[in-house]
């Protein structure tokens, strides 16, 4: 999948603006998700992604990820955002949506291993 394609599917999913809005959800949401998934992992993920997008994964990428919650998770794109919980929330399941219909299934599966049951939600979309 193209970038271009990646934000504007981000951007319909999410009922966003602006191509630019859907950007910096995908750039907060991956960020997030780097600090919290091991690196090779991360790696995994990113050779995946269109180039642009798996920079984000490696800007972030964890020594010793951090085990954090949903509830943080959201959290945390919403300080790297600047934007109200419930726009941030959006944005990380409109990410979520577009993984989930692009990244390999086993990949997803070890993903989602490295998460508390709390993140289930997003997998599911």
């Amino acid at each position: 999948m193209e970038y271009n394609q990646f934000v504007t599917q981000v951007q319909s999913f999410a009922q966003l603006a602006s191509s630019s809005e859907a950007q910096k959800g995908i750039r907060a949401t991956l960020a997030t998700l780097a600090e919290r998934i091991d690196r090779v992992l991360a790696r995994k993920l990113a050779a995946q992604l269109p180039k642009e997008m798996s920079l984000y994964l490696q800007e972030q990428e964890a020594q010793n990820p951090s085990s954090f919650n949903l509830q943080e998770f959201y959290q945390r794109v919403i300080e790297k955002e600047k934007i109200a919980p419930v726009d941030a929330v959006m944005h990380v399941r409109a990410v979520f949506a577009v993984l989930n219909s692009l990244v390999n299934r086993a990949d997803l599966n070890e993903i989602q291993a490295q998460l508390s049951p709390d993140y289930e939600e997003l997998f599911a979309i």
